[in-house]
């Protein structure tokens, strides 16, 4: 009778523990299924986003193709434009007069203004030596000297042959600037500059240049009377 009991006991119990099982799962199933509801799985699919979505709507342009014959018209329209802005351009600058000309034509104005009694000009077949100026600078007496040739050879010089003497026939040093080793024929005026020390001028009141080509030594170019009194 006591065992009966016991078996029963055990039966009753499994069956309790079977029912609050079954309970368990259908009220986690129910509440599994509202906690989820209205929510989808994500479409992973790169065309049903791009063919569906509103704001992936890429923007379409319109492309407007140009006729052949409104590109070349357009293209020589151009040209001519441009021809006709060239044309404009040089003729105001043919107008107008250039600095640089007006500028160079004033320096040689006021190369031309000579202090009385200059230049002094010596010539000897076809060549020219002239002395146009004299001043004193940074204790040496500088003498702007010209130089020309409009014969038909060319001449060449030394100018360590330069003579320099002054008024009681004494010789003087010098230092050429500026002047060519050669003159062309027919050829272009050159400048230079003749520098002597102002210790040699003491009671000088004159000097002169004589100068002879080389090596020929035909010429004869005689420069006298150069005022250098202070």
């Amino acid at each position: 009778m006591k065992m009966n009991s016991t078996v029963i006991l055990t039966l009753v119990l499994l069956t309790l523990m079977i029912g609050s099982g079954a309970v368990s799962a259908f009220l986690g199933f129910t509440m599994g299924s509202s906690a989820l509801k209205g929510v989808s799985s994500p479409d992973a699919r790169p065309t049903t986003k791009l063919a569906g979505g509103k704001n992936n709507k890429a923007p379409q342009v319109k492309v407007t193709l140009l006729k052949e014959e409104d590109i070349i018209k357009n293209t020589k329209t151009k040209i001519k434009e441009n021809k006709n802005a060239k044309k404009t351009t040089q003729k105001k600058n043919a107008i107008q007069p250039k600095k640089p000309k007006i500028e160079a034509k004033r320096e040689k104005v006021e190369e031309e203004k000579l202090e009385p009694g200059f230049p002094i000009v010596s010539k000897s077949d076809g060549v020219s030596m002239s002395v146009r100026s004299v001043r004193y600078s940074g204790g040496d007496l500088l003498l702007k000297v010209r130089m020309q040739n409009q014969g038909s050879n060319a001449v060449r010089f030394l100018y360590s042959f330069l003579d320099v003497t002054d008024d009681k026939g004494r010789t003087l040093s010098a230092i050429t600037e500026g002047l060519p080793a050669e003159l062309p024929a027919d050829g272009p005026t050159f400048t230079g500059t003749v520098s002597i020390p102002t210790a040699l001028l003491d009671n000088v009141s004159s000097i002169s240049l004589a100068l002879t080509d080389y090596p020929a030594q035909k010429l004869k170019l005689y420069v006298s009377d150069i005022p250098v009194e202070k």
